[in-house]
């Protein structure tokens, strides 16, 4: 079976699993939006989306060795595709208009994108030092937009998707490293960037995780994006790809991601899902108890400017 035919196979298939996931996390998300990361370690639905994502990550690594990073990344836009109506079907409602509109924009623009992608099974790997690189690189702008601020969904969103574009670039450069049989098998370079790859896998789905409490269409849309793009420019900058159709090719990208970016918009315009849990409204004041105050109970405390009776 031709190379690019197993790859995209195997990155449908690991799409399908991504939404899962990611489904999986939204409703997790949903009902405890206050949890950290050691209660989640307690939760079933937790690991089950972990094992999840594991599998879908599995499915990609193989890909990866079969078809280049410009043409696998591209396709995790499915994903998108079977996670908005399977959330909404688990939610009981129907997809809105804005939904399957942003949806379809996002997947044109991506459809673009993978259309001017194009090259040979991988063969170049990066080096250590370009790891090193991309790696701290990539910590810092994570840091950036993983700082308190406005739409913390949608910034977290992209974080995790640039965190797991770079887990695949690297991913890959410990695949084609250990299969190629050109050096020792557990060489510095594989081990160094394997310890690398577990941790900015680990980090876009604690990223993930949060941005999800926000609802689930604009953020994956967000992480969907952000990876391929965060993948494109390793593998564009640093591994030798190219975009097919020269400048024509460049500008059907640049088309492309403005359809893609104005599809998240609509997505972020989207109104949350029915049932979706809203926070309480504050307490201005404690009512005053009907009847008297059971013995044995601390006294209420007198508000400023009032004295307590004796």
């Amino acid at each position: 079976m031709n190379a690019a035919l197993v790859a995209v196979l195997l990155s449908l298939v690991s799409a399908c699993a991504y939404a899962a996931a990611a489904v999986a996390q939204e409703r997790l998300a949903s009902r405890a939006s206050d949890a950290g990361p050691l209660r989640l370690l307690a939760s079933g639905a937790w690991w089950w989306a972990v094992a999840l994502n594991a599998s879908a990550a599995l499915l990609h690594v193989v890909a990866l060795k079969y078809g280049p990073l410009t043409v696998v990344q591209p396709l995790g836009a499915l994903t998108l595709v079977a996670a908005v109506p399977l959330g909404a079907r688990l939610a009981g409602r129907r997809v809105s208009a804005i939904e399957w509109r942003g949806t379809g924009l996002t997947l044109l623009g991506l459809g673009a994108l993978l259309l001017t992608a194009s090259g040979p099974a991988p063969d170049d790997v990066l080096s250590v030092p370009e790891a090193l690189t991309v790696s701290g690189a990539t910590a810092a702008l994570i840091g950036v937009l993983s700082w308190p601020g406005a739409r913390p969904g949608l910034r977290h969103a992209t974080a995790s998707g640039i965190a797991s574009g770079v887990a695949s670039a690297l991913t890959q450069t410990v695949t084609v490293a250990v299969t190629d049989r050109s050096g020792p098998l557990l060489s510095v370079q594989v081990i160094g960037v394997a310890v690398l790859v577990a941790a900015f896998a680990t980090g876009g789905l604690l990223l993930s995780q949060t941005a999800y409490r926000g609802g689930l269409g604009a953020p994956l849309a967000v992480v969907t994006l952000a990876n391929p793009v965060a993948a494109a420019v390793i593998g564009l900058s640093l591994l030798g790809e190219r975009l097919r159709g020269g400048a024509g090719g460049v500008l059907l990208a640049l088309t492309g991601a403005v359809l893609a970016a104005w599809g998240v918009v609509q997505l972020s315009r989207a109104a949350p899902a029915p049932g979706r849990l809203e926070p309480a409204a504050p307490v201005l004041a404690d009512p005053e108890p009907e009847g008297p105050a059971p013995a044995g109970l601390v006294p209420r405390q007198p508000g400023p400017g009032h004295l307590t009776p004796l």
